[in-house]
């Protein structure tokens, strides 16, 4: 497990730390060597090479919600209510979005999917769970990637609405 500051790094690195980089957000970088053989899923993968609580690690989801493309970050403990989801957006109807068209629309990989430093704009709902740590973890931008910042940054930056949105 290694851990790197990544404040002082503005270039070389994913679109999501030279995001935090240029907003001056006080973060932390945590690579660690991701094992394709993991049934864990990439985030409690995460949570356990990293030594962090699960609860503390969120996972990035891209949905539908009446036809546009739209990021929910949950933890990676819990499940995405797409109900949840349409009501904090103003929608009717939510779905799971076609993994290619997430990664087009985000430039990430699926696994890697950060919601800093998008290629397009997408809205963003943060669960409120995420209020109840002082720094939260999401993925940097790259599988083995994850970034710890404050959840009011990780809401400002993404310009996120806060709800309801995961489930046990």
């Amino acid at each position: 497990m290694a851990r790197k500051d990544a404040r002082s790094s503005s270039s070389g690195g994913t679109p999501a730390l030279v995001t935090l980089a240029e907003a001056g957000v006080p973060h932390t970088a945590r690579t660690y060597e991701h094992d394709p053989a993991s049934d864990l899923g990439y985030g409690l993968e995460a949570a356990r090479v990293l030594g962090v609580p699960p609860e503390q690690v969120f996972k990035t989801l891209v949905a539908e919600v009446d036809g546009t493309l739209t990021v929910a970050v949950v933890p990676v403990t819990g499940r995405l209510d797409l109900k949840a989801l349409a009501a904090a957006v103003g929608g009717k109807r939510a779905a799971m979005a076609d993994p290619h068209a997430a990664e087009r629309a985000t430039g990430y990989v699926v696994g890697g999917i950060s919601p800093l430093g998008q290629r397009t704009t997408l809205r963003t709902v943060v669960d409120e769970s995420v209020w109840l740590f002082d720094t939260v973890l999401v993925s940097g931008g790259r599988r083995g990637l994850d970034v710890e910042l404050a959840p009011d940054d990780l809401v400002r930056l993404t310009d996120a609405v806060v709800a309801d949105v995961a489930r046990d």
